[in-house]
Parts: structure tokens; C-alpha cells; sequence
């Protein structure tokens, strides 16, 4: 059948009972992705079956834990920049339709990751068998990279398993598990690794019919009437959690699919269209920046940790949640505090933590075996890492380390998790300065994808290699940073915070702060955020960078403290807090916010993240952006804090802060840095 035609990416096997095993093993890739030259083959092959179609097709992959990871987002932004987006989609949209229109059964055999166009040209088979395995997970992530699935995906899914269920997937980019895909009706059956193939010509001998009820709700819910009552609501859904003007692939989705009528041909083309609309968006450009931001800290950690055992002192909110997350990610785990009472707490939230990820009984009794109580301090001999998270105390951590080092082994590594004490301090209590690092965890530690790697002058690079490769370990972004006070993170956004909880104390409403805040693209408003930091650690840390920076923390803090009121680890702070969630008052709907709120609190951060690009708290303007972004949630839209800048104009800004230290004062004065090169490109 493909008798003298050679493919790099793609190998055929048409077997004696008629079948033809395809299987995608992208040469010059660890992961299989669709380039121009994989698509192109798979173009040449689908064309020869068409013309000679086998008895069935099975789709596989050639990667031991993963199927296809989806389009090859390089080639997506040579793409972009050339302007050929809309050719490059309709081409995969014309492959993926040939194979969906062959005169045969096709099956896509799914083991481990199946993402955007990988996801797309399963739908475009007639049936999917999948691993039950965990790696096996089905996703769109395009909306991360602010565009839409373009390869079919919004013209298919909601056809095979109804709106209702498929746009939620489109439009959050949330994976499914094999299970979760089964029970939609995405996976036509699940099996395992070994049976995969065989599960797949069994489809293939045996075609079985969708349920009838499954086939009748996706044809309902997709009828032009229900799609035009529909679209608005989810539309105002998705209004509430993202802002349009901020974030318009997601809308972009909804009326492709209003639009899209009962042509499959139609709907590609609407489709097509409004991919190569959003990919000249600066969202998508900022999104697919932050994109190879991530892949650039995943990239420094490369190779062996040597680390198996880790032992943490300090079994607070913090110490607590590291050493349960390293627990969960299969490290040996001992936890450290004065008394027994003081871990136990840790214990219980890392017992909840392991249930929620882990699922399976065994998972969960394999985690919770690997951390363990000890008061006494015996696992620091056996040891390869020693994390110190106690109190914010420089004599406190000085005393540790004192006591800890001679019991530890010659290589293993010694790290703080201070969150602002300079390590030209701290490493003055450390023997072995070579091996003392600050590994800077943020809380809540399940969810912040940062860890800042802190240097020093005296810390071996070889040993910063084994920081960068643990943190890989335990799925966690490093980015190296200068051990100056407050690092990187907190350095840039203190002056945030501290300007906030000014204007706070002004009487300027925390709603109407928050409010604001958000409206710019961060996560989570300032004085929400306080709370959930904690009222007294940022007061610990503000103080200790506040006095680097030269700003006074505002007063009134300290009364909350004194009444207890640390915030939501208290149940009161600024806010109160019920389950979990803040209790905002009601603003006066007569008041009114002074015009400057936003800049008095986003360009203080602004003007730091030029200073520490100046100061060279981070290698590059690069690292720095994926730093704030990853470490602080920093609209992700906008690229990160230098590429702001770069957007609106490093001499606007500039002027803007001009402005704000003639009416406020010295702390808004532009410094040193404003005329980096970096800005300006």
C-alpha cells in the first residue's frame, strides 16, 4: 500500500486481518506534536488510504507515555509572525476531515497525554479507546495560549457529547481523565496499556452505536434555536470569572459555536477564521510568551537531584505544606517541630491533601506512609535535603543551623524557606556555605507553580543543579534569584501591597481596592490578599524589606495583631472570613474611588521590577516576568511586569510615576534602571 514512500515521523503496519496500525513517533521529540512535516506525512498517508482504504485504521503513538501533545507552538509563532496562521489551520482542518470522512472505521488508541490537536484528530476518528492509566488525559488547552481549538475541536465536540458538557472543556481548558472521558461519552472504551491495540480492532470488527440518549442530547442541545438561548448565558457565565476585553478567546469560542450551523464544513471555516482573528491579539501573544516563560524554567531542571529524603523543621502553614507536598510528589519525607502537638496539624492537612489529588486508597496510604512525625530531629542524618521553615527570626535560623549542620550528611544540601532575609546573613551560621541555598516555597504551596532558587556568592553551582532538578522533581517552576532582601517575588510586590494598605488606611474601601486591582488582571485583590498572606507576615516581611526599600508599613497593622486578627488563618483580619471565603463590606453605591487607585498600586510594582532588572536580582528580563507572573499570579495577559512596561511605553510610565511622586511623594520616584535597553525592545 505506501510501497515506496519513506516517512520519518510516521510508520505503518497493515497486519493480516486487514488492519493498518499508524503509529505517530515524531522523530526529532521526546513528545509527539504536529509540525508542517508530521502533517504533511500524515496528509501523504491519509490520501493513500483514501484510495485504497483497509479494513480499519488504529491511531497510536510510538511514545511510551504519551500520545500527542497537540500542534508545535514554535511553528505556531513563526506562524503567527508571518502571517500564515489561517493557511496552517485550514491545512490541519483538511487532514483531520480526510480522515474523518474515510471509507473505514478508524480508532484512536489513547495512552497518556491526547491534548488540543492531538484531542482534535481523535474526535476526527470514529471511535477512542483509552488507557485507564493516570498519565492518559484528554484537554484544550488553546484558551491558556488565548486562542481556540482550530483543528476541529469546537465543530466536533459538542456534537459527539451535547454543549452542555463539551463547552465547558472548550472554554477552561481543564483535562479529563480516561474515566471522566468514558463516562462524557468522548472514550468509546476504556483497557489497558498492553490490550490497547487489541480493544482497538475489536471496535473495529465489532462497531458498536453510540447511546441512543447520548446521540439524542447531543443533537438537541446543538439546534440553532437552543444555541442562540444558550450562547448569551454562557457567555455572561464565563463573564463572571474572566473580562472579555482581557481575555477574548473564550467569547471568541461561544459565538463560533452559536454561529456554527449543521455544515461541518461551515463550522470549520468560522472556526478557522476566528483562530487566525485571535492569534494577532496581544493576549495571545502575551499567552504564548508565558508559555515558553514555563518551558524555559521546566527546561533548568534537567538531570539528578540526588535526593531522596527530605526533612523539614517547621511544621507551620508553611513547613507543614512543603513537606506534604514533597510526601505526595514520592519523596521520604520527616517532619520537625518542638512538640508533637505543633505537627499534627501538618499531618491532618496533608492527609486532606492526599485525598484530594491522589484518589485511590493505595495512593493515599503510600503518601501518607512516606511523611513522618519527628519531634527528635533523627531523619536530618539521613537526609539529602534539610528544608529550615521557621518563624522569621534572623538569631532563631542562625541557632538552627548551628545545631542541624553537624548532624547532616557531607552532600546533602541545606535550604531556608525564609521569604525576605538576605542568605549573605543567614550563611554566615553555615560551615559548608556551598551547600546552603534559600528554596522559597508560596503559599498555599498546592497551588503556587513558583519556588525562587536563592544564591549566594559562596553556593556551588553544582549544587544550584540539583535545587533546579528537585524542584522538577516535585513540579515546581524554579527561577534563580539574587539573596537580596525580599528576593525577587516579594521585593516587587511589597510596594504593591504596602501602597495598598495605605490608601486602606486612607479610608479608600478594600472592595473598591480589590475591585481595581482585578480590573487590571491580578488574581486576587490586595487587601484579600494580605489576609490570606497573613496580617503578620506581612508585617514580618515588609519590615524587613520595607527598611531595604525605604518604605514605612502603614500604621494600624499592629492593632490587628494585638486583637489576634491575622486574617483568614484567624477567621478575621481586614476582612472577616467564612469558610474559607472573605466577607467584603457593601460600599456606599454614592462613593466614589479617587482616579489614581490603580496607578498608586501597580506602578510602584512597576517601578521595582525595573529596579531589581537593574540590580540584577534575576539573569534577564525573561526570568524576571516568569518570576512575578508564576510567584504572584501577575496578569498573566499582559506578559509580565518588563513586558508591560514594553507595551505601554517604558517613558510613559515613567512620566505617570513623575506625576504620582509630585503629589504623594518620594516612594513613587522613578529609579534607577528606566533607560535598560530592555524596556525599550
Amino acid at each position: 500500500m505506501f510501497e515506496g514512500l519513506r516517512f520519518a515521523h510516521w510508520k505503518t503496519d497493515l497486519g493480516p486481518d486487514g488492519v493498518l496500525i499508524l503509529t505517530f513517533d515524531h522523530a526529532e521529540a521526546k513528545v509527539n506534536t504536529f509540525d508542517r512535516a508530521a502533517m504533511d506525512e500524515l496528509d501523504q498517508i491519509v490520501e493513500r488510504l483514501s484510495f485504497e482504504p483497509p479494513k480499519g485504521v488504529v491511531i497510536r503513538s510510538g511514545k511510551p507515555d504519551g500520545f500527542i501533545a497537540g500542534a508545535d507552538i514554535t511553528e505556531f509563532e513563526a506562524l503567527e509572525k508571518e502571517g500564515r496562521v489561517l493557511a496552517s489551520i485550514e491545512n490541519g482542518q483538511r487532514v483531520f476531515q480526510s480522515i474523518a470522512r474515510l471509507n473505514c472505521p478508524t480508532v484512536a488508541a489513547i495512552h497518556g497525554a491526547c491534548m488540543g490537536g492531538g484531542f482534535e484528530m481523535s474526535l476526527a476518528c470514529r471511535y477512542r479507546v483509552a488507557t485507564r492509566d493516570p498519565k492518559t488525559r484528554l484537554a484544550f488547552p488553546e484558551v491558556m495560549l488565548g486562542i481556540i481549538p482550530g483543528w476541529g475541536g469546537t465543530a466536533r465536540l459538542p456534537r459527539l457529547i451535547g454543549a452542555p458538557e463539551a463547552l465547558p472543556i472548550l472554554l477552561t481548558g481543564r483535562s479529563l481523565s480516561a474515566d471522566a472521558a468514558r463516562s462524557l461519552g468522548v472514550i468509546d472504551k476504556l483497557t489497558s496499556p498492553d490490550l490497547l491495540v487489541a480493544e482497538a480492532k475489536e471496535l473495529i470488527a465489532h462497531p458498536r452505536a453510540r447511546p441512543f440518549a447520548q446521540r439524542a442530547i447531543a443533537w438537541a442541545t446543538n439546534l440553532w434555536p437552543v444555541r442562540q438561548i444558550l450562547a448569551p448565558i454562557v457567555a455572561k457565565q464565563t463573564a463572571a470569572k474572566v473580562n472579555p476585553q482581557q481575555y477574548p478567546a473564550p467569547f471568541a469560542l461561544i459565538e463560533v459555536w452559536r454561529r456554527g450551523g449543521s455544515s461541518i464544513t461551515q463550522r470549520l471555516k468560522i472556526e478557522a477564521r476566528a483562530v487566525a482573528k485571535l492569534a494577532l491579539t496581544p493576549t495571545c501573544h502575551n499567552l504564548v510568551r508565558v508559555y515558553f516563560l514555563q518551558e524555559r524554567l521546566k527546561k533548568l531542571g534537567g538531570g539528578d537531584a540526588g535526593i531522596a529524603k527530605v526533612h523539614v523543621v517547621g511544621a507551620g502553614v508553611m513547613g507543614g505544606d512543603i513537606a506534604a507536598w514533597c510526601a505526595l510528589r514520592g519523596f521520604d519525607v520527616t517532619l520537625q517541630d518542638r512538640e508533637m502537638k505543633y505537627i499534627q496539624p501538618a499531618l491532618d492537612r496533608a492527609q486532606e491533601l492526599f485525598t484530594k489529588r491522589l484518589k485511590t486508597p493505595d495512593a493515599i496510604a503510600s503518601a501518607t506512609t512516606r511523611m513522618k512525625a519527628d519531634v527528635d530531629g533523627a531523619g536530618i542524618a539521613t537526609a539529602d535535603l534539610v528544608i529550615e521553615a521557621i518563624f522569621e527570626n534572623l538569631q532563631a535560623k542562625e541557632d538552627l543551623y548551628r545545631k542541624t549542620e553537624p548532624a547532616m550528611k557531607a552532600d546533602a544540601l541545606l535550604a531556608t524557606n525564609t521569604s525576605s532575609i538576605p542568605l549573605d546573613e543567614l550563611r554566615q551560621a553555615v560551615s559548608e556555605q556551598s551547600r546552603f541555598l534559600g528554596l522559597h516555597y508560596f503559599n498555599p504551596v498546592a497551588q503556587m507553580p513558583l519556588v525562587e532558587i536563592v544564591r549566594h556568592d559562596h553556593f556551588n553551582a553544582a549544587n544550584e543543579t540539583r535545587a533546579f532538578a528537585f524542584c522538577k522533581k516535585i513540579d515546581k517552576l524554579p527561577v534563580p534569584v539574587k539573596g537580596t532582601p525580599g528576593f525577587l517575588v516579594n521585593r516587587i510586590l511589597f510596594p504593591y501591597l504596602l501602597e495598598a494598605l495605605r490608601m486602606f488606611k486612607e479610608g479608600i474601601p478594600g472592595p473598591v481596592l480589590d475591585k481595581a486591582a482585578k480590573k487590571f488582571g491580578m488574581p486576587m485583590g490586595p487587601i484579600e490578599l494580605a489576609d490570606t498572606v497573613g496580617l503578620d507576615v506581612c508585617v514580618s516581611v515588609g519590615k524587613e524589606v520595607g527598611e531595604f526599600l525605604k518604605l514605612d508599613i502603614p500604621d494600624g497593622l499592629d492593632a490587628y495583631l494585638a486583637a489576634g486578627n491575622k486574617g483568614k488563618k484567624t477567621g478575621e483580619g481586614l476582612y472577616k472570613w467564612e469558610n474559607g471565603k472573605p466577607v467584603k463590606p457593601e460600599v456606599d453605591p454614592k462613593y466614589v474611588a479617587p482616579d489614581d487607585i490603580a496607578d498608586r498600586m501597580i506602578l510602584p510594582l512597576l517601578n521595582e521590577s525595573v529596579a531589581c532588572l537593574h540590580d540584577g536580582v534575576t539573569d534577564d528580563a525573561d526570568l524576571l516576568d516568569a518570576g512575578v507572573i508564576f510567584g504572584t499570579g501577575f496578569a498573566p495577559f499582559r506578559g509580565g511586569p518588563i513586558q508591560h512596561i514594553r507595551s505601554e511605553g517604558a517613558d510613559q510610565i515613567k512620566t505617570r510615576l513623575d506625576a504620582l511622586a509630585t503629589k504623594y511623594g518620594a516612594r513613587f520616584a522613578p529609579k534607577a534602571g528606566w533607560d535598560n535597553p530592555a524596556l525599550h525592545t
